[in-house]
């Protein structure tokens, strides 16, 4: 198997399904959900974030995370530019499972924090599919 992108692409274009497609439309839409969830909740962000304030850059990561996830997440809805969408997600996402290891465990959000890493993954690797935004600017060439 071509290990390329355009291998990747044309091997997820022809497996691609509706329902690859509806989670990566579910994907977009919870990481838009998380975005907004960081701004209007900032002082419980500020809280999970404690633990490891002193490696991290407080306000600046809080605006990345809020940023990336908003963004990108529109960006994964529409399919554009989907993998680099989600590799921009990957960082936050791989810090979302270890603040759970460096502060106080939470069961349900490192089970959450594991299945959005773990789809996010499949979909650097699938693309955005057949029917995204970024199939439809590929065959306007």
């Amino acid at each position: 198997m071509d290990t390329s992108v355009k291998g990747l692409n044309k091997w997820a274009n022809a497996h691609t399904n509706y329902a690859l497609d509806a989670l990566r439309i579910l994907l977009g839409v919870f990481l838009v959900y998380k975005g907004a969830s960081f701004i209007t909740h900032s002082r419980e962000f500020e809280d999970l974030i404690a633990p490891v304030s002193n490696f991290m850059g407080g306000m600046l990561t809080f605006h990345y995370i809020a940023a990336a996830h908003i963004m990108g997440g529109v960006m994964i809805v529409f399919g554009l530019l989907t993998r680099w969408a989600i590799i921009a997600q990957l960082p936050i996402l791989l810090g979302a499972v270890l603040i759970n290891f460096l502060g106080q465990m939470e069961p349900d959000n490192l089970m959450m924090a594991t299945a959005v890493l773990g789809i996010s993954i499949f979909f650097v690797f699938y693309g955005g599919g057949k029917h995204s935004a970024d199939y439809y600017f590929k065959m306007e060439k």
